[in-house]
């Protein structure tokens, strides 16, 4: 690993910044210490905005290639060290090295995706109703981002909500999940390798994650919020932002259905909740959650994903061919207990897995779970674990009623050959995202959100620079 990339410091103002206090970063693998962190405060995310701020002023003047042209150099940076950034990942997170890996490519390709968006930031010029004016639409940079970011895709998330504010020319205060400021601190490094001006991008490490939200939110000079994380973090920044009516762009928590009805290729269909369910362990936002399998399929679905769930292979995510990690914390291994418990005492029936490895101590086996019910807690909340929960269904009616049965509207997931049921499942699903005979669906060119408690705003594609951006009418006379 390039020693260089492993920071414990915070980043203000283009500089490497200590604090009166630190915490440890731990590997979810065996708990061992990577790193010890400096512990920012309010005090520290207000320097961090105070400079963001300062920096706006010439930054949001730079042209749109210059903005292109640091966001290539830093796309080439992270291309040119991603075996050390996986690494770095891998270590904080827990998720297997090749996972990590994919992360920073994934990460990457929406820095170059917005590198040229930068190239695309286009006004208009209109026709007045009476001939004699000239109206004209402008678009600028909102301001001052401050960026929070979730541990579970903690170099992705950066890259897919700085990117594009560095190419609307707004300037950034980023609080990392305190699990995985590394990740985040990496990516500062390299920034500033790439040339990025001082106080253009700031880092603020720190456990005291509410401290530095309130800071965020209340302070004038920050103009939007991007947040990625739970539901209930989310509103509370929502109510918080609304002190000084900032932007805000919430990617929040998921109860993503996974629906195979009885035309689907059960092999493909069987892949698909592979990909989607047991990536990162199942600690995904958009993790298949509520797998509904259609009556006439179900007995040989379970039989088929048995033998392929069987196949995977636990173990530290530095070890090649491993594909099952840690989970996070013990807050999270408690959370995976309290919903299969309640789950069995309600009536479901565990396949396989149901309980910590045998072998490594903060692995959960994977696990499979029949005769769930729809109404079950494991059914109604995001699991965030290497869970899969079956549901029987009969009719298309009762399924797709029963998958839009949630406060949650991110991702879902549908197998069938039917293309009129698809363009009813396209149409119903109460979802910012349908993935038809597909476990897998983001990516840089597609708007990745959601609806209803699931969030607001939309992160990559065309569609994905718009909130970070204000448009301003000039009538000329």
């Amino acid at each position: 690993m390039n020693k260089q990339l492993l920071k414990e410091q915070a980043y203000i103002n283009g500089q490497w910044i200590s604090a009166d206090n630190t915490f440890e970063v731990d590997n979810p693998f065996d708990n061992g210490v990577i790193a010890t962190v400096a512990d920012c405060t309010a005090e520290h995310a207000n320097q961090a905005i105070e400079a963001a701020s300062k920096a706006f002023a010439s930054w949001s003047r730079t042209t749109a290639k210059e903005r292109s042209n640091l966001l290539l150099s830093w796309h080439s940076l992270i291309i040119d060290h991603a075996d050390d950034l996986a690494e770095v990942l891998t270590i904080e997170q827990g998720k297997p090295l090749q996972e990590a890996k994919n992360e920073i490519l994934y990460g990457a390709s929406y820095i170059k995706w917005f590198a040229e968006e930068a190239l695309r930031i286009n006004g208009d010029l209109l026709p007045s109703p009476d001939g004699k004016k000239q109206i004209q639409i402008h678009k600028q940079p909102v301001g001052v981002v401050g960026i929070i970011t979730p541990w579970n895709f903690p170099q992705a998330m950066i890259a897919r909500k700085v990117a594009p504010a560095f190419a609307a020319g707004c300037t950034v205060v980023i609080k990392p999940a305190s699990e995985t400021p590394l990740s985040a601190l990496a990516m500062a490094e390299l920034a500033e390798q790439a040339g990025f001006p001082k106080g253009v991008i700031n880092v603020v490490p720190s456990t005291a994650s509410s401290d530095i939200g309130k800071a965020l939110t209340s302070h004038p000079a920050v103009r939007k919020i991007s947040f990625t994380g739970s539901t209930a973090v989310g509103k509370k920044l929502i109510a918080q932002s609304a002190e000084n009516v900032q932007k805000v762009t919430m990617e929040l928590g998921g109860n993503a259905p996974f629906i195979v009805f009885d035309d689907a290729d059960l092999d493909e269909a069987v892949d698909g909740l592979m990909a989607s369910k047991f990536r990162n362990s199942g600690q995904t936002c958009v993790c298949a959650n509520r797998i509904f399998v259609h009556e006439t399929l179900y007995d040989e679905f379970i039989k088929r994903l048995g033998n392929k769930v069987s196949d995977l292979k636990l173990g530290n995510g530095l070890t090649d061919g491993v594909q099952i990690t840690p989970l996070i914390n013990q807050k999270g291994i408690d959370k995976v207990f309290r919903l299969i418990k309640q789950a069995t005492e309600s009536g479901a029936e565990i396949l396989a897995g149901g309980n910590i490895s045998s072998e490594f101590k903060n692995i959960f086996e994977p696990t499979v779970l029949s005769k769930v019910d729809k109404d079950m807690e494991i059914a109604c909340e995001e699991i965030f674990g290497p869970v899969v929960a079956l549901i029987p269904f009969s009719d298309d009616n009762e399924v797709i009623s029963a998958a839009n049965n949630t406060s949650a509207g991110l991702a879902s997931y549908a197998y069938t050959e039917n293309r009129h049921r698809i363009n009813r499942l396209v149409a119903e699903l109460q979802y910012g995202m349908v993935g038809i005979n597909t476990g897998m669906l983001s990516n840089e060119m597609a708007p990745f959100g959601g609806v209803k408690e699931s969030g607001m705003g939309r992160e990559g594609s065309k569609y994905g620079i718009s909130d970070y951006l204000d448009i301003k009418y000039a009538c000329i006379n």
